[in-house]
């Protein structure tokens, strides 16, 4: 008998403050017009200097177990997708594990950039089909405003904190037709390509200011590549076609980059999931969080196919396909 990975509930979170467009332009040169225009970006939630990723993640896992009506004391293995872990060790997936009071199992970070919750996601999914663990909390959260230089527009204006969250169990099938669950993930990476987006961290100057750096062009080019074909692959090996998702639930990164990767794939605009207006790009968390927004107000239903996909720092990409 086969083990599929189903996920039971999901949650978010998102800082109460928020700065908007129109704020930005008072303190550099932009306008709303300007990134609206290029990002689909309108407003962003930005973390209190006091307010640490585990603060995030700790709420949307708390969210998602509650949403999965599942008790923080059956999981028995946390993983936290980030990129802005509260200390270089131990991991945030540790903080999370000690504030829900979860006993045993284990609990850690994953760093793979803006695909980190799709690479949380699987690994999380294999452990599961060969029952290794019997619940999982993934959760992707990332507070990367603090990593921006707020003087460079074509970083400062596109991102955003925040944390999304899913509680995944296995669940035995036996020749159950379209079954609900995780059907594949699909990883990959290029270290070649480090240096169209990433952020350094020179341990040897601790008083450095570290700020994120990015080739905008080229990593809009290698986006909307990778992110077609890694979704392509995905249908490709469960023998389903683009015309089979009902819902696209993408790294919100960037409005153009989302429209051209669904034109390559043929997908309506109406089967798209966009949250990047009012969160901007929040990195690991952001698929999440599009997905936490899109059961809460009913658009996905039980029995819709979800492709998920996400690009980041490395570079690294993903996919999901995934049965609700």
């Amino acid at each position: 008998m086969n083990t599929i990975s189903e996920i039971h509930g999901c949650g978010s979170y998102l800082p109460k403050n928020f700065i908007t467009n129109d704020e930005l332009a008072e303190i550099i040169d932009t306008s709303d017009e300007w990134i609206t225009t290029r990002t689909g970006i309108k407003q962003r939630h930005v973390a209190e200097k006091s307010e640490m990723t585990s603060d995030l993640a700790c709420e949307a896992a708390k969210n998602a177990l509650e949403d999965a009506k599942i008790k923080a004391s059956d999981v028995d293995l946390v993983i936290v997708g980030t990129t802005t872990p509260d200390d270089t060790f131990p991991a945030t997936a540790v903080k999370v594990q000690s504030r829900l009071a979860i006993k045993g199992g284990a609990a850690f970070d994953i760093q793979a950039a803006c695909s980190g919750f799709i690479y949380a996601l699987s690994v999380a999914d294999n452990m599961l089909r060969t029952g290794q663990i019997d619940t999982a909390l993934v959760v992707g959260a990332d507070t990367l405003t603090k990593l921006l230089d707020w003087k460079d527009r074509t970083t400062c204006t596109l991102f955003g904190d925040g944390a999304g969250a899913v509680v995944m169990q296995g669940k035995k099938i036996n020749n159950v037709k379209n079954p609900s669950g995780i059907l594949s993930t699909h990883l990959h990476s290029d270290g070649n390509l480090r240096h169209i987006l990433y952020c350094e961290n020179n341990l040897a100057e601790f008083n450095s200011r570290r700020s994120i750096k990015m080739e905008g062009p080229e990593l809009f080019r290698h986006a909307v590549t990778n992110l077609s074909s890694v979704a392509l692959e995905a249908l490709r090996v469960n023998n389903l076609s683009a015309s089979d998702i009902d819902w696209l639930v993408p790294h919100q990164a960037n409005k153009r980059i989302i429209d051209r990767t669904a034109k390559k794939l043929k997908l309506s605009d109406k089967k798209i999931v966009l949250t990047i207006a009012n969160h901007a790009n929040t990195s690991a968390a952001s698929i999440p969080l599009a997905l936490d927004v899109a059961v809460k107000d009913g658009r996905i239903k039980k029995g819709d196919l979800l492709l998920m996909d996400a690009m980041g720092g490395g570079l690294t990409w993903g996919a999901a396909l995934v049965r609700w």
